[in-house]
């Protein structure tokens, strides 16, 4: 299943390892016991790890996610790219790389009613939006900027530069890219509690729904728990 998310973009599961029962499981290993089956038992075990924030338990089930984003939603996605290690090395994602794809570039185009307006203390975030007659304004100015960059980019490959000089010309924050990331559980969660939140970016948030609404039928019992879809 993929969820289509901004007006390019995607987000989809294309693998998985684990169960609502893999994060009990961790659990009984402390007292060298197992957990055979799923059952009330093991619910209410369930309930008390995320009730009691005993989230290592939730690091033995994995999820990989292919996805199609804007780099300023990369930028702050990638924060979330350690896999179930403490080691800074064992990144969980590969990203495409403008080095060697030399396809004509994507760029996110927000429509006329997304522009948001400055917030009052100007720290972080958006205010009330812009009227659509405004919107309309710097949509129209932000295509033309695009294909600006996107033909000067085209330009020096033609000339001979190397694409991954040439890329210099493209404008980085709104074009997309592709990446996989492969994740435990535990990662998801703490993923979905900061973005989902009232005080995130749209955006990244519209990408979290998606993350949320893909992988909550995996493990059914863990997201009723958290209830993360109040947030």
């Amino acid at each position: 299943m993929m969820i289509d998310v901004l007006d390019k973009g995607f987000v989809k599961i294309i693998d998985h390892m684990g169960s609502d029962l893999s994060a009990t499981k961790a659990a009984r290993a402390s007292f060298a016991k197992d957990s055979p089956e799923w059952n009330a038992k093991e619910e209410k075990l369930l309930a008390f790890l995320i009730r009691e924030k005993h989230m290592s338990c939730f690091r033995h089930a994995t999820i990989t996610y292919q996805a199609k984003a804007p780099l300023f939603v990369v930028n702050q996605w990638y924060k979330y790219s350690i896999a179930s290690t403490h080691r800074s090395e064992q990144f969980g994602w590969n990203e495409m790389s403008k080095r060697y794809v030399t396809a004509e570039p994507e760029f996110y185009v927000p429509e006329n009613t997304a522009w948001r307006s400055m917030p009052s203390n100007k720290k972080q975030g958006s205010g009330v939006p812009l009227s659509p007659q405004t919107g309309s304004h710097f949509t129209k100015t932000l295509e033309d900027w695009y294909e600006k960059g996107k033909d000067l980019y085209q330009g020096l490959e033609a000339m001979g530069v190397a694409t991954e000089q040439a890329r210099l010309f493209i404008p980085a924050y709104g074009m997309y890219t592709q990446f996989q990331w492969t994740t435990s559980l535990a990662t998801v969660i703490h993923f979905l509690e900061e973005r989902l939140a009232h005080d995130a970016q749209a955006e990244i948030r519209q990408y979290a729904q998606a993350v949320l609404d893909l992988t909550s039928p995996l493990f059914p019992a863990t997201f009723k728990l958290l209830d993360l879809g109040s947030l």
